[in-house]
């Protein structure tokens, strides 16, 4: 497989593991008050997910355009 292949397939799994990690973020807000202290944890890891998602997408961008 190419570079970029191996990158989109790379973007698929890290698109789950966002999604998962925004419906995390969401169940809990739909819990509250419940595990309140819970929600620095989960956040952070929704930031992280996306984060790491939109770095691969603009890496991808820069290899398509080139």
């Amino acid at each position: 497989m190419s570079e970029i292949d191996d990158l989109k397939a790379e973007i698929k799994k890290l698109s789950a593991k966002a999604m998962q990690a925004k419906m995390d973020l969401h169940d809990l807000s739909e819990e509250l008050p419940i595990n309140w202290p819970t929600i620095p944890e989960v956040a952070q890891k929704a930031h992280e997910a996306f984060a790491e998602l939109e770095k691969k997408r603009a890496k991808l961008k820069s290899l398509e355009t080139v």
